[in-house]
């Protein structure tokens, strides 16, 4: 028989939240088995004990955030209708029914004025993983490296360009060391000190977010952005580091300093590492080798001049120290760079007749020079490493590991854009979004284990 309802939305009705959120919901779950109390004593520095009006509930202001970070809630404005109209997120709040919504406004006050010059989202990502630790979620062995592009809240026909000096690498004292004794070995002049000069490279600076760095990569499209770089555990793919550069800063230059520092804040006995390719250079080589890690890195394609012989055709034979080309002929050593490289140069007067000339060099001099870096012996073990059996298997997981851990971050996050301008601000959003993610891992994890 056909029926209509009747307009009830003016009822008034006695019921209780606990009923209305499902038992299976994830806050439920994040509720249940996250230990939120760290937060008012880690935050309560920030507040004054004995003066001004009482506060907003610092956990009430931080669970507000984690919801926005869970949900992918770009929007503190959107946040703040969000749950005035949803139930489980007061729930989760604590809030009843009838409770007005903290505003929009103190999440940004407090961000700007209360944590501003803070470790605080640090802080609370380091908790994340130490209680993924704790329920032994996370093992401290085998760690997979990657970075992604966060795209900065800029235009990218707004900069100015800029001279800037070059940042000098922290390996650079190790290597001139390494340099001298090499020399030394094979019976040459130390170099003569260079005179320091301040070299400088020109940028793009953005006019509306001056912190971000131009991002121009092969086969990726240009824009301002920021990179977040990110370590994942192999065990359970809990994310156990996320730092942010400018865009412009490549993958290698923070590795091995964010590499000492999860072994160093989570006591790891890190074994193994897998790595993309754009982080095989000779300075994170010789660094895994010095930590005795079985490091595993993608191999870089490089492009060699059209017409000629490719490097890997010269030989190299460490027994007699020559490189040996592809006519039988050998390279000698010549003497070691500034720059870290031994020269290997051939015998001009051979060359002239080689058959093989103009595929091997195109130098006026008829002389072919090989170059090998005093670090090469590390990288041709990372190679090594690589085709083993054991570090094929170990790289196919960083797709269902660090790349999946992205993956989520960008469509289930809102990872994909800057909420706010600032290398401070995306720093926050890419904290709180990976301790989100640990959140949700543990607790679905321990919810299975019932």
């Amino acid at each position: 028989m056909f029926n209509t309802r009747k307009n009830t939305q003016n009822e008034v009705e006695f019921v209780s939240m606990e009923d209305l959120v499902p038992e299976d919901h994830l806050l439920r779950k994040i509720d249940k088995y996250i230990d939120f109390s760290f937060i008012p004593e880690r935050v309560r520095p920030y507040y004054c004990e004995d003066n001004g009006r009482p506060s907003l509930d610092p956990l009430i202001l931080f669970k507000m955030m984690f919801i926005g970070y869970i949900y992918g809630i770009r929007s503190e404005r959107q946040l703040e209708r969000e749950i005035q109209m949803n139930i489980a997120y007061r729930w989760f709040l604590g809030l009843k029914l009838t409770d007005p919504v903290p505003h929009h406004s103190t999440i940004s006050w407090n961000r700007r004025m209360r944590f501003k010059d803070t470790d605080i989202f640090q802080e609370i990502f380091d908790e994340s993983v130490m209680q993924a630790i704790n329920h032994k979620m996370v093992g401290g062995r085998v760690l997979f490296t990657d970075s992604t592009h966060l795209k900065a809240n800029a235009n990218k026909h707004k900069f100015i360009k800029e001279e800037v000096e070059v940042e000098t690498r922290e390996y650079v004292e190790e290597l001139n060391k390494a340099i001298e004794e090499d020399r030394v070995k094979y019976g040459k002049k130390p170099l003569k000190e260079k005179e320091e000069v301040n070299e400088t490279k020109e940028i793009r600076k953005s006019t509306t977010d001056p912190d971000c760095g131009f991002m121009s990569r092969d086969n990726k499209q240009e824009m301002f952005c920021y990179l977040d770089h990110r370590t994942t555990d192999i065990k359970y793919n809990i994310i156990t580091d996320a730092f942010v550069t400018p865009g412009n800063v490549h993958d290698s230059v923070p590795y091995l300093k964010r590499l000492d520092r999860q072994i160093s804040r989570f006591d790891f006995n890190v074994e193994a590492v897998a790595l993309d390719s754009g982080y095989l250079t000779n300075p994170i080589c010789k660094g895994l080798f010095d930590r005795e890690i079985f490091g595993v890195i993608a191999h870089r394609r490089y492009q060699p001049t059209r017409g000629l012989f490719q490097k890997w055709k010269f030989t190299y034979d460490a027994d007699t120290d020559v490189y040996v080309c592809p006519n039988g002929e050998q390279l000698n050593y010549r003497t070691t760079t500034r720059e870290g490289y031994r020269e290997y140069k051939s015998d001009s007067k051979k060359c002239t007749n080689c058959p093989l000339l103009q595929q091997c060099t195109r130098s006026k001099n008829k002389q072919k020079v090989v170059t090998r870096h005093v670090w090469e012996e590390h990288k041709e073990k990372v190679r090594l490493n690589r085709l083993s059996s054991g570090g094929k298997i170990l790289y196919k997981y960083r797709k269902e590991t660090v790349e999946r851990s992205f993956a989520d971050s960008k469509e289930l996050h809102g990872l994909r854009y800057c909420r706010l301008r600032g290398i401070k601000n995306a720093s926050e959003q890419v904290l709180l979004t990976a301790a989100c993610q640990n959140m949700k891992k543990i607790a679905n994890h321990l919810a299975k284990l019932g």
